[in-house]
């Protein structure tokens, strides 16, 4: 059985969380503030997390940026379900390291469904995804892991999916659309947005400083820099610098 941890201060949200959660089969547990929240995370990590933002004690983007730092919890997926709904929250959320992004009000059907979405995607790769090498990156689809130089890289289930998915297939452009279906999955929860496209980093050869991959885009077309786990580089450039906003 999966366990879910949720992090929110509103007794009633938490109660309509844990019963549409526990009916589709889920073991739920429950935190009122952010610094118990937290400590229950690292005494005994969930399988996911539903994270409010305004907490007392402790933020929930402060939890978020902890989690992500510590190489036994980076993995767990985190859902951030809160009141704020801008654009510019929305961003700042997804770029600390969640994985989903759902604003209050909310559905209990889109939230259960949103879940089941994310614990799908936490599963291990499949035997036929090997390990990616390109200079000092190491990116291991078996055990979610990405190290540089031997060091682990924090980084979300998601951003680990995205950067594996182009990392393994060098110098091919891919359209927004062929990179929700391969990466997000069928059951995304994306806004419409304008299409573009990014190009995979070239195939490393022994040389210093490639070239960064082309973006294609149009006039009205938003990017945002990726979180620093896709920035990364073996040389300390950023070969994999730009992710196109789906939010």
């Amino acid at each position: 059985m999966k366990r879910v941890l949720v992090i929110e201060d509103d007794k009633d949200i938490v109660e309509l969380v844990r019963y549409n959660l526990e009916k589709d089969g889920y073991q739920v547990t429950s935190s009122g503030d952010g610094s118990t929240g937290l400590a229950q995370i690292r005494k005994a990590a969930p399988d996911l997390l539903v994270l409010d933002l305004m907490l007392p004690k402790l933020s929930g983007l402060e939890i978020c940026k902890e989690v992500r730092k510590e190489v036994t919890l980076n993995r767990i997926p985190i859902l951030i379900l809160t009141a704020k709904g801008e654009e510019a929250d929305r961003v700042v959320g997804l770029e600390l390291g969640a994985d989903d992004y759902v604003t209050k009000p909310f559905s209990p059907r889109e939230l259960v469904a949103r879940v089941k979405a994310l614990l799908r995607r936490a599963e291990p790769g499949t035997p036929s995804e090997k390990p990616v090498e390109i200079g000092a990156l190491r990116i291991d689809p078996a055990a979610y892991r990405v190290t540089r130089t031997g060091k682990p890289v924090p980084m979300s289930t998601l951003e680990f999916r995205l950067l594996y998915f182009l990392a393994a297939r060098p110098n091919r452009v891919f359209t927004r659309d062929q990179l929700l279906d391969a990466v997000w999955g069928t059951e995304r929860f994306v806004t419409p947005a304008q299409r573009g496209c990014v190009r995979s980093p070239p195939a490393r050869k022994n040389r210093a400083g490639p070239a960064a991959p082309r973006v294609h885009e149009d006039d009205s077309r938003r990017w945002i820099p990726f979180r620093n786990p896709c920035e990364l580089d073996c040389s300390g450039s950023s070969g994999l610098r730009m992710a196109p906003c789906f939010w």
